[in-house]
């Protein structure tokens, strides 16, 4: 990967820039450069305004931002406060994020939607699950992966396991999002996440013991990260704590969800463990957005937004380690993945509900089958509909929908009855089969 540029020492700029260049600088004044919060590796290559050099222009955009400049309380490894700015990008996406995270799941007709709500979070959980494993080299299938955390089958590889782990993590954060963060707790989600994947089983939730870690990108093997050395990451764990249980009174004042990305980013920057850092990260960020009230936010997954472009995560990182650690850029890149991941899931929802109603609407047709199902056999006719020969398990069946074993046994078997699932036995359990014809099979019920 080739690294961004380091940008230009502002009192050195201030010595080329001509009195007459000096107006111009002062009138060109702003965060932005033509629209965007551009880093200076992408700014040199852009047309400046008329009068003014590249580096003119830069100046006026670094006096721009300095007035919107605020210092957060954690440090880089020369012990240099990281900072922030809040530019109208900025302010624009928690406008929307404060808007869409914090409402109620509807469908496109607007109505909310009548679904369980535990079978989307599980999907949601699931999702999270994989791709974030997958973003640290993990490589199974999501179906294969799906299926396993579904049936609560045991991993049968380093690839599972890492998914696997990542799930307990998620369901563990669910459970803490009422407490403080501590660095026992760090430590404990740490060792959940790892456990069984490291060359070192001890590694598995304390800090790592050496400095000889490093950020590497995978695909030429530059090292584009040194982190602190390993002595300091107590002690920095302790101030990354006191900052992510920091109240609205605490000043600065940083918005809810800009604390919870500067959490992820710390623990990406710190990289306090050998291995999981990335995972960890990203499970903080979930458990300081569920505290703040951003309950929506546990149905998306980021890590399947940022698996798609993992070369601009790790940009969003350097540019702000190479212009004096200005953490805009990263809050930026992580607020326009949340926007994504919230349009995300809505797509999801919407596409869903329009299954259903189509099944609903196939069911409806029939007086006989109109109250027939309950909502549990709606879903699973109407996935089965789409996924001819899919297995359902019982037990699968009950963790999706959040209900007893036996309750979710009555409902397979009922579906079996009437000729809906064929059943055959996989190991000591059954599994439960969709027809190739079970449209047909529906129509013919429904006379």
């Amino acid at each position: 990967m080739k690294l961004p540029k380091i940008t230009p020492d502002l009192s050195e700029l201030f010595k080329d820039i001509t009195p007459e260049e000096m107006s111009l600088v002062l009138q060109n004044a702003s965060p932005l450069a033509k629209g965007r919060y551009l880093h200076w590796d992408e700014l040199r290559y852009r047309t400046p305004p008329e009068g003014l050099t590249h580096k003119a222009w830069w100046t006026a955009v670094i006096a721009g931002r300095n007035a919107l400049m605020q210092t957060l309380p954690l440090i880089d490894k020369r012990g240099n406060p990281f900072k922030f700015a809040t530019p109208s990008p900025v302010l624009i996406d928690l406008h929307h994020i404060d808007r869409d995270a914090a409402g109620q799941i509807r469908a496109t007709v607007g109505a909310p939607t009548q679904e369980d709500p535990a079978r989307y979070l599980l999907n949601s959980l699931i999702e999270e699950a994989i791709a974030s494993s997958q973003l640290e080299g993990a490589a199974t299938t999501r179906q294969v992966a799906a299926a396993m955390l579904r049936e609560g089958r045991k991993p049968r590889d380093t690839s599972e396991t890492m998914i696997f782990n990542n799930y307990r993590a998620m369901e563990h954060l669910r459970s803490l999002k009422q407490e403080p963060i501590t660095p026992e707790l760090i430590l404990e989600l740490h060792r959940i996440v790892t456990e069984n994947t490291l060359e070192d089983p001890a590694d598995a939730g304390r800090l790592r013991q050496s400095d000889d870690v490093r950020v590497i990108d995978q695909r030429d093997n530059v090292v584009v990260h040194e982190p602190p050395i390993h002595t300091e990451l107590p002690e920095r764990l302790e101030r990354l704590c006191a900052f992510a249980n920091a109240d609205e009174v605490s000043l600065p004042f940083v918005h809810p969800v800009l604390r919870a990305i500067l959490l992820h980013f710390m623990i990406g920057y710190d990289h306090p463990f050998v291995d999981g850092n990335g995972r960890t990260a990203r499970a903080l960020f979930y458990w300081s957005m569920a505290r703040s009230g951003y309950w929506l936010m546990e149905y998306t997954s980021i890590s399947h937004i940022l698996r798609k472009s993992p070369v601009r995560y790790m940009r969003a990182y350097l540019h702000t380690e190479t212009d004096q650690n200005d953490t805009t850029y990263f809050l930026l890149h992580q607020l326009s993945t949340i926007r994504r991941a919230i349009v995300a899931l809505h797509e999801y929802l919407a596409r869903k509900a329009g299954e259903q109603r189509d099944t609903e609407k196939l069911l409806a047709g029939s007086s006989k089958l109109r109250t027939r199902f309950n909502h549990r056999q709606v879903a699973l006719l109407t996935h089965a509909l789409r996924n001819t020969g899919e297995g359902y398990r019982v037990d699968a069946h009950q963790r999706s929908h959040n209900v007893v074993y036996q309750t979710a046994r009555n409902d397979l078997l009922d579906l079996h009855s009437l000729g809906l699932l064929e059943k055959a036995r996989q190991g000591n359990a059954y599994v439960f089969f969709a027809p190739e014809d079970l449209r047909e099979r529906l129509s013919a019920l429904s006379i």
